[in-house]
This record gives C-alpha cells, sequence and structure tokens, in this order.
C-alpha cells in the first residue's frame, strides 16, 4: 500500500503536468494561426510582385530589341569606316613608299623588304577589286623597281664582299691535314657575318614573293670567278715563289694570328728533279743523239773525277743549264697537285656557303655551275699534262713522263674526296676526274713500255761509247728511272694493270686479284706486275749492253765495261728497295748478276796470258845446271824477257786509261791480277835472273817484282 501522503503528492505532481502540457497545446495553437496569417500575407505579395513584373517585362523587351539593333548598326557603321580606311590606305601605298624604293635597300634592308610587303598587299588588293584601275598599274611598276632594286643589291653585295682567297690561307687549309700536331682549324669566311645575313635575307625573298632564280646565276657566276681565281693566284704564287726563292712558303698556324704569319716550306710531293735532269740528257745524248756519253755517269769511287764533279756541280747549279726547265717542271708539278687539293677543299667550303643562300632543291644545280670553269681548268692543265707526255714520249724525253706520276698519284688519293665534294652533280662533271686518271694511267703504261723498248733498241754504238769501258749513261738512266718507280710503286702497278699487261708479261690473271671493277686489280698483283716489268728493263737493258760491248775491240776493254755495267746494275739494286721487287718474281737475280761479274772478271785476266804466257813455266827451256846455254837457249830467253817487259808495258799503259768506278771491286781486280803476275814473274825471275843469257841483263830484267806489283796497282787511274 502506498501511503496517502505520497499518494497526494503524486497527484499534485501529474496535475502540474498537465496543466503545463494544456499551456504549451494552447501555445501550438496560436502560433499556427499567425503562421497561416502571415502566408497568406506573403502569397497576396508574390501574387502583386508577379503582376507588377509582368508588367514591367511587357515594357522593357521592345526597348531591349531596339537597342540592339541600334548597335549592330553602330558596329556595321564603324567596320564599314574601317574598311573604308584600308582600301584608301591602298591608294597611299605609292606615295608613301616611292621614296624608299627609289633610294634603294642598302643600308636599310628590313624596312626596304617592309616596305615592297605592302606594295605587294596593294597589287594583290587591286587585282581582286579593281583590275582595271591605274593605281594597280602604278604599284606593280614599284613593285618590279623594288625587286630589281633587290636583285640589284644582290649582286652588289656579292660582288663587293667576295674576295680571292689568299694563296697563304689556301696553302695553311691543305697542310692542316698533314700536320701531325693539333692546329686550329682554318676558317674561310667568304662573307661577313652581317653581309650574309642581308644576301641570305634578300635570296628567300627573291624566293619566295620575287618568283625569281636569276640571282641564283648571278650567285654562281660571282663565286665561280672567285673560286678559279683563287686557284690561279696559287699557282700564280707557286711560280712566284719558285723565281725568287726556289721553294714556295706556307704559312704555319698554330698559335700564330693569321696576319702576321711564319714561313715554312710546302711539303714537296714525288720530287723527282735529279732523275730527270739525267733523264734529259739521256734523251739529248742517249737515243737520238751523237755525243759521248761517259760524261754523265754518276761514278763510284771517282769523286775526283773532273767529269763527275761537273755533273754534281750541275744537278747543284739552280741556276744551270741542268736545272731551268726540269726544275719548272718540278713547280709546276707541285703546283698541279697544290691546286687539286685547293679545289676540294675550296668546293667543299663553297657548299657550305650556298646551302645557307641558295634554296633546297636548286643547291646541286647552282654548285654543278659554280665549280665548272675551276674544274675544267685542272681538268684541261691535266690532259695539257697527259699531251705533254705523249709528245715527250715521242721524243724519248722520259723525264717529262715522270711528272705524270705523282699527280696521278695524288688525283686517287684524293678521289674520294672528290667523289663527295662532286656528289649530287651532273654524271659528266662527275666523270671528268676518272676520265683524266684513265688517260694518265694510259699514258704512263705507254711511256713504261716506250722506255723498255728504247732500253732495248738503243741504236747508238760507236758513238755513244765510253772509251774508258766505265758504265753506260743508258745503265746509269735506265737504274735512276727504275729507281723512281719504287716511289711509286702503287701508281705505276695500277698503270701496267689497268691496260691489262697480263699476257704481255705472261701472267695469268687469278679472278681472286681483280675487282667486279675489272680496272682495279690487288697490291700484289699490281705487285708482280710492276716487278716483271723492272726485270723486262733489265733483260733489254742487258742485250743492248751485250750488243754495246762487241764495239770495243779489244776483248778485255769489252769486259771490263760489261763488269762495270753488271756491277753497277747489282749495287744499285742492292742499294734500293728494287732487289726486293726484282725478287718477287726473279728470285736468282743477285746470283745472275754476280756471276756475270765473275765471268767477266775471268776474260778481263785473260787478257794477261799474252804477258803470263811469255814466262810461264810450260814454254819455258830446259837445261842442266852449270851447262853453258847454247844460243838458242839465250835467244829463247831474251824473247821471253823481252816479251814480258813489252806486253806488262802496253798492257798497263792501255788499261791505266780503263775505269773501273767501284773502289772494292778495282782492288780486288788489281790484287788477283797483282798476285797472278807477281807469282808467274817472280818464279821465272827467280829461275833465269842470275843465268847468264845476256851481256846486258839491264836490258832484258827491266822490273823487280815489286815494280811489276806497283805497276799493276796503277791499272785503272788515269792520274797515275
Amino acid at each position: 500500500m502506498i501511503p496517502p501522503q505520497e499518494a497526494s503528492a503524486r497527484r499534485r505532481e501529474i496535475e502540474d503536468k498537465l496543466k503545463q502540457e494544456e499551456e504549451t497545446l494552447s501555445f501550438i495553437r496560436d502560433s499556427l494561426e499567425k503562421s497561416d496569417q502571415l502566408t497568406k500575407n506573403m502569397v497576396s505579395i508574390l501574387s502583386s510582385f508577379e503582376s507588377r513584373l509582368m508588367k514591367l517585362e511587357n515594357s522593357i523587351i521592345p526597348v531591349h530589341k531596339q537597342t540592339e539593333n541600334l548597335q549592330r548598326l553602330q558596329e556595321n557603321v564603324e567596320k564599314t569606316l574601317s574598311c573604308l580606311d584600308h582600301v584608301i590606305s591602298y591608294y597611299h601605298v605609292a606615295s608613301d613608299t616611292e621614296k624608299i624604293i627609289r633610294e634603294g635597300p642598302t643600308g636599310r634592308l628590313e624596312e626596304y623588304l617592309g616596305s615592297l610587303a605592302k606594295i605587294q598587299k596593294a597589287v594583290e588588293y587591286f587585282q581582286d577589286n579593281s583590275p582595271d584601275s591605274p593605281e594597280l598599274n602604278k604599284v606593280k611598276l614599284l613593285f618590279e623597281r623594288g625587286k630589281e632594286s633587290l636583285e640589284s643589291e644582290f649582286r652588289s653585295l656579292m660582288t663587293r664582299h667576295s674576295k680571292v682567297v689568299s694563296p697563304v690561307l689556301i696553302l695553311d687549309l691543305i697542310s692542316g691535314d698533314d700536320e701531325l700536331e693539333v692546329q686550329e682549324d682554318v676558317v674561310l669566311e667568304h662573307l661577313p657575318e652581317s653581309v650574309l645575313k642581308d644576301v641570305v635575307r634578300i635570296s628567300r625573298w627573291l624566293v619566295e614573293y620575287g618568283r625569281n632564280q636569276d640571282f641564283m646565276n648571278v650567285y654562281y657566276q660571282i663565286r665561280s670567278s672567285q673560286l678559279d681565281r683563287s686557284i690561279k693566284g696559287l699557282k700564280e704564287h707557286f711560280r712566284k715563289s719558285s723565281s725568287s726563292s726556289g721553294v714556295p712558303y706556307s704559312p704555319a698556324i698554330p698559335n700564330k694570328r693569321k696576319d702576321t704569319p711564319t714561313k715554312k716550306p710546302i711539303k714537296r710531293p714525288g720530287t723527282i728533279r735529279k732523275a730527270q735532269n739525267l733523264l734529259k740528257q739521256y734523251s739529248q745524248h742517249g737515243l737520238d743523239g751523237k755525243k759521248g756519253g761517259s760524261n754523265l755517269i754518276p761514278l763510284e769511287g771517282h769523286e775526283h773525277d773532273f767529269r763527275v764533279k761537273h755533273l754534281s756541280e750541275a744537278l747543284n747549279d739552280k741556276h744551270g743549264p741542268l736545272a731551268g726547265r726540269d726544275d719548272m717542271l718540278d713547280v709546276e708539278t707541285d703546283a698541279y697537285i697544290h691546286c687539286v687539293s685547293a679545289f676540294v677543299k675550296l668546293a667543299q667550303s663553297e657548299y657550305r656557303l650556298l646551302v645557307e643562300i641558295i634554296p633546297e632543291h636548286h643547291q646541286k644545280k647552282t654548285f654543278d655551275s659554280l665549280i665548272q670553269d675551276a674544274l675544267d681548268g685542272l681538268m684541261l692543265e691535266g690532259e695539257n699534262i697527259v699531251s705533254a707526255a705523249r709528245k715527250a714520249i715521242i721524243r724519248h724525253d722520259f723525264s717529262t713522263v715522270l711528272t705524270v706520276f705523282p699527280i696521278l698519284r695524288h688525283l686517287k688519293q684524293t678521289k674520294p674526296e672528290f667523289d663527295q665534294v662532286l656528289q649530287g652533280t651532273a654524271a659528266s662533271t662527275k666523270n671528268k676526274l676518272p676520265g683524266l686518271i684513265t688517260s694518265m694511267e694510259t699514258i704512263g703504261a705507254k711511256a713504261l713500255e716506250d722506255f723498255a723498248d728504247n732500253i732495248k733498241n738503243d741504236p747508238d754504238k760507236e758513238y755513244n761509247m765510253p772509251k774508258d769501258g766505265t758504265v753506260h749513261e743508258l745503265t746509269s738512266n735506265a737504274i735512276l728511272f727504275l729507281q723512281q718507280l719504287l716511289d711509286f710503286q702503287e701508281t705505276a702497278g695500277a698503270m701496267l694493270a689497268s691496260q691489262v699487261l697480263g699476257d704481255t708479261y705472261n701472267i695469268p690473271l687469278d679472278p681472286r686479284e681483280t675487282s667486279s671493277s675489272a680496272t682495279s686489280y690487288s697490291s700484289e698483283f699490281s705487285k708482280r706486275l710492276l716487278s716483271t716489268y723492272i726485270c723486262k728493263v733489265l733483260g733489254n737493258l742487258q742485250l743492248n749492253l751485250l750488243s754495246k760491248s762487241k764495239v770495243y775491240e779489244d776483248p778485255a776493254l769489252s769486259a771490263i765495261f760489261l763488269h762495270n755495267n753488271y756491277n753497277y746494275i747489282l749495287k744499285s739494286l742492292e742499294k734500293s728497295e728494287l732487289i726486293q721487287l726484282v725478287a718477287v718474281t726473279q728470285k736468282a737475280a743477285e746470283r745472275s748478276y754476280r756471276e756475270h761479274i765473275e765471268q767477266q772478271i775471268q776474260t778481263y785476266q785473260r787478257s794477261w796470258l799474252k804477258v803470263t804466257d811469255y814466262i810461264a813455266e810450260k814454254n819455258l827451256p830446259v837445261f842442266q845446271p852449270g851447262v853453258k846455254l847454247r844460243d838458242k837457249e839465250r835467244q829463247m830467253i831474251k824473247e821471253r824477257f823481252k816479251g814480258f817487259n813489252d806486253g806488262l808495258e802496253e798492257l798497263c799503259r792501255l788499261q791505266k786509261a780503263w775505269a773501273i768506278p767501284d773502289t772494292e771491286q778495282r782492288d780486288k781486280i788489281r790484287q788477283a791480277q797483282k798476285n797472278i803476275v807477281k807469282e808467274t814473274y817472280g818464279a821465272f825471275l827467280h829461275r833465269y835472273g842470275s843465268v847468264p843469257f845476256t851481256k846486258n841483263p839491264e836490258k832484258y830484267i827491266k822490273y823487280r817484282v815489286e815494280q811489276v806489283g806497283d805497276m799493276i796497282d796503277r791499272l785503272f787511274d788515269t792520274s797515275a
């Protein structure tokens, strides 16, 4: 049971809460009534606003449309005015730009091109909108005048600033490739940078807007002239330098300012002056002349001989009769070789300049035209060299032909660069150098063959024979010629191979030794061809010498002559690489020459038999010691002494005037003969020197053994 007090309290609490809830409910009813009232008021306001807004919209929209139309009309008016201003400006272009066009583009190229752009737009406008208007003709005329001024400016810039490259700079450019030390790159500045920019700008405008290609002709004509003059200037530089100092010079450029060059000698390719001098004498006195030949022979061991001294002085005399023409040949050869290298370098530089100025699709054709004059000049000079060589062959002047060898070698070495430079040019241009190479190979092969034939068929015998039996000039000059080929082994071998001379020399053509081009042979095959050729020349020389030796009435002098020539050939072969080259096809050549030399020595020694036979034991009378000699025996002994004395004196007198230039061989032959004669004479003198075969022994016993030896020691010595 809940106590009454607690129940009463609980009831009061519930009543209080009920009262509060009633109050809350009453508040909510009041709030809803107010909200409904506010809603009604808001709806009334919005309805009124909507009505008013509709009235406003109906009144503003027509005004807006009218304003929009007015704005459009205003824009159209402004555009029309702008177009009118633009059109009117075309009518003023001629007057605005005429002064600028008349004064030309010099010094203000960009402004000038800007004026031309305005004129071009005016031309386009009038052509499209008013083709019959006089204004069109006026701006057209002004545009053409402006274009002509640009062309004139292009020509003027190219003419004024295109300078001939100095020989000094060209030689630096060429020698830069051959120097071992690191050098500065030699850069050719054909045009100043500012001028080059203007030229390029004009070129591009003429192509793009001027529709003109005539400036390309102007370009190649001017540059072609400069290229040609540069190469000719280099050639003239060689001539002047050689005439003043004997050797052309080129400035060295490492760590040097270009305006203060120092001189250095040019590398002289293929210098052949000494051999040319001797070979020139060979052609003048040997094959065709009738003069004595012994004064032209370089002799070993006879440096004291006046003839050799005279020859040595002549060879070293830069102003002597032997130096003039052949020095000039040497200079011309060097000049041509350097001009070929100069052409390659300058053409490369010209192409680099051309690609900046000439449009790409015109570059090859323009470059082809640009190099023609210089290239044709080189080719013509090369053909002149071939022609001169051809005439020289007819005259048997093989010194001139030798100039072909260094030139041909250089052309072949330079051909890869040539081909690269001429890449893209016409076929006729590309074929010029190969054609010249072929011509030189042909004439070189012809010269080699004719030289071999002339060695074999040299007709001079009586008038061209050395009286002292020394080395014949035919021998010395043949060896000199062959020695020159050592410097040009590949070139000479290629000459022979180019003419397919395998059949001529009985050398089988191995397919492995030839390339697909049928004109390119392996170096080994060319070497064998050259070896066979040298052996042919030596064989022809030997046959000719044998024939010439028969001119001598004295077999001993004939033997000395052959000995000297064979010994000279052998020593010359051994002192150079010729012996190795000969050995390629003739392994026993050296042994064969030694056998020939020994054979001639034996033939010579037989000349003393007529002396020693007088005192030989087999021919002496037999008598008993202490027994008085009979008159017949005494007379026989007298005859033996007299025959020996007369023979000794005669041989010494004759053979003292003979020559054996080789000191070693001369001493060897003297010693051998001295031993034989002294031994025989000593035995004879020992046996009969004390025999009373005469009352005047000094009349018959004229010489002691030592005196005989001394007399023989003076053989082959004109100064004795």
